[in-house]
């Protein structure tokens, strides 16, 4: 009999994956990642780390008679997740913690358990789908069905003995699907929330957490256009991203849109929307998947941003793990430095990089 550990969050889509594996016949346990040790009743209800979602996540277990246990990640968190998290916004990037948790945490923490204890596989919740190249014999990782809840973006950083190993449950069933199994199975979380803050960041505040949390307060400096003319003061540099538009605290003729962000200079670059365009990308630590590293030009789309449309364009791949893209027309969405570039063929993730 095959053997999976569940990552168990306490959320409806995790327990319905612990389901569907125990009526496939597999041997489970479930696990919940203890990632952070703050005042959990600041925690909100949005958050993917509340006080009762153990609780949630155990209660699902015994209803499954599954061993259910809690694993004690919070160190690994911190240095993982967290503290590169404050210095990407230090540095001016804008960094996505739930792609780093998904790395470092959820697949590699995980992993070790999973060949410490000689299972199998480890399964999660996730909206998405692997299956396996029969030309290439390579693992692919492939859109949900549910395209809606597709979370292929975030997984972009998997690798090829990681896929081997993992399944996801979800990757076939529509979302309403996943709600229906658990009122059916009388799962206390069938109509739970989902999470949607960043778990360590509860309220959505990140500048106030990292003031606390570093003990630093962060300058004022300048407002400035593309000309470098001063347009207003900013309240420091790390609370803006690139991109935004509302909270700059300035009265001005036309809406302008954060563009830069000079660390050294300490100012933050305003422009308008139509100069708030790219065409070329550049992006750091690829993770090919569907590939190895191609020669030659390939033909993708690719996305800047979680929920934006992928857009046709040119890969190359350089030296030192980077990639060049250039979209077949000036996109829109902003490339924020930080952010993650994720290529597709079809419903295929082709690869995956930090966006420079």
């Amino acid at each position: 009999m095959k053997k999976a550990i569940i990552a168990m969050s306490g959320g409806v889509d995790s327990s319905v994956a612990a389901l569907l594996m125990k009526q496939k016949g597999y041997e489970c346990i479930g696990a919940t990642m203890k990632l952070y040790a703050a005042d959990m009743d600041s925690y909100s209800e949005k958050s993917c780390c509340a006080a009762d979602d153990a609780a949630d996540a155990r209660s699902v277990a015994s209803r499954l008679n599954m061993p259910f246990y809690v694993f004690n990640f919070t160190d690994d968190f911190k240095k993982k997740v967290i503290e590169p998290f404050i210095t990407s916004y230090e540095c001016g990037y804008t960094p996505n913690p739930c792609i780093e948790c998904n790395k470092y945490l959820k697949f590699d923490k995980l992993f070790s358990k999973m060949y410490e204890l000689g299972f199998d596989f480890v399964v999660t919740g996730h909206y998405a789908r692997i299956e396996r190249d029969a030309r290439s014999g390579r693992y692919l990782l492939k859109k949900a069905k549910d395209l809606s809840k597709d979370q292929s973006y975030v997984l972009y950083n998997l690798s090829q003995e990681q896929l081997a190993h993992i399944l996801f449950p979800l990757g076939d069933i529509e979302k309403t699907e996943a709600r229906a199994l658990a009122a059916e199975q009388g799962f206390l979380n069938a109509d739970k929330h989902e999470s949607q803050d960043i778990c360590f960041v509860p309220d959505g505040d990140y500048v106030s957490f990292i003031e606390r949390y570093t003990g630093k307060s962060y300058p004022c400096g300048d407002f400035v256009n593309l000309q470098g003319e001063v347009l207003g003061e900013h309240k420091g540099i790390i609370r803006y991203t690139v991109g935004q538009r509302k909270g700059l605290g300035l009265a001005l003729p036309r809406p302008m849109y954060v563009c830069k962000k000079d660390v050294p200079q300490n100012r933050v670059v305003l422009c308008y929307k139509e100069d708030l365009v790219c065409k070329e990308v550049y992006a750091e630590n690829v993770n090919w998947i569907s590939t190895e590293a191609p020669g030659e030009p390939l033909r993708i789309k690719a996305r800047l941003r979680y929920n934006q449309k992928e857009q046709p364009a040119t890969v190359y791949a350089m030296a030192e793990n980077k990639i060049k893209v250039i979209f077949d027309e000036p996109v829109s969405t902003p490339a924020a430095k930080g952010q993650a570039l994720v290529m597709y063929d079809g419903d295929i993730v082709v690869g995956g990089g930090t966006i420079i």
